[in-house]
């Protein structure tokens, strides 16, 4: 359970980590239907690309999937690669308003990183854009487009939030933020890895417990 002794007030960088133009702008979207169109097709190629990855992906089983025809598709996102483009867009604009949410619990700094990081775990766990990015990005010298290099903003994120532990005391003393934030990712986004690859996300909410468990009184002040 997090913690939410030291409330305290501290600011975050919630947005700029999160900030990436990736895919090409598709047409103008002026009609709602146009808009809902769209967002199927995207969520059916993220439970493809999460299930297949970039080169098994078939866009004629997304056309199906999503009741669409193919030009459908093409009118909405140029390519394959664009459309998986717009896929990790939407996994990165998805943290944002995460972020906010649980900062808005009003917990301490320690308190808010366990929180965030529990809450991502269960977004691994259980949602197809989130799982279909992270794959995308394994994949990422199959695909013709630059993806912008993945854990840079949770380690920015979490060092921000480690830095605010430290000034309202509750790190280790002598432990360095920065350093903390690096593990932390590493740790983290082991985990995923090994839960996608052995048991396809299964058990990612039961070894980051197991890892969280381990760290996080490693890093907290006795």
């Amino acid at each position: 359970m997090a913690e939410t002794s030291e409330p305290g007030e501290f600011d975050l960088d919630i947005e700029s980590p999160w900030r990436f133009q990736i895919a090409d702008e598709g047409p103008p979207m002026r009609q709602e239907r146009a808009r809902r169109t769209r967002q199927v097709i995207l969520n059916v190629a993220a439970m493809e690309f999460a299930a297949k990855g970039f080169r098994e992906a078939s866009l004629q089983e997304i056309a199906v999937q999503a009741e669409v025809t193919k030009g459908a598709i093409y009118h909405h996102f140029s390519s394959k690669e664009n459309l998986a483009a717009y896929v990790v867009e939407e996994h990165y604009a998805r943290w944002p308003s995460l972020v906010k949410d649980v900062k808005a619990q009003g917990l301490s700094p320690l308190g808010t990183l366990e929180l965030l990081l529990d809450r991502v775990a269960r977004a691994f766990h259980e949602e197809p854009l989130v799982q279909a990015s992270a794959r995308l990005q394994i994949e990422r010298s199959n695909l013709a487009v630059r993806l912008p290099a993945p854990f840079v903003g949770w380690t920015l994120l979490l060092t921000d939030l480690l830095r605010a532990a430290e000034s309202a005391g509750q790190l280790r003393p002598g432990l360095k933020p920065e350093a903390a934030a690096r593990a932390l990712v590493a740790a983290f986004f082991g985990v995923q890895h090994i839960a996608d690859t052995l048991n396809e996300q299964a058990d990612m909410l039961d070894r980051w417990g197991e890892v969280k468990d381990l760290m996080l009184p490693s890093i907290r002040r006795q």
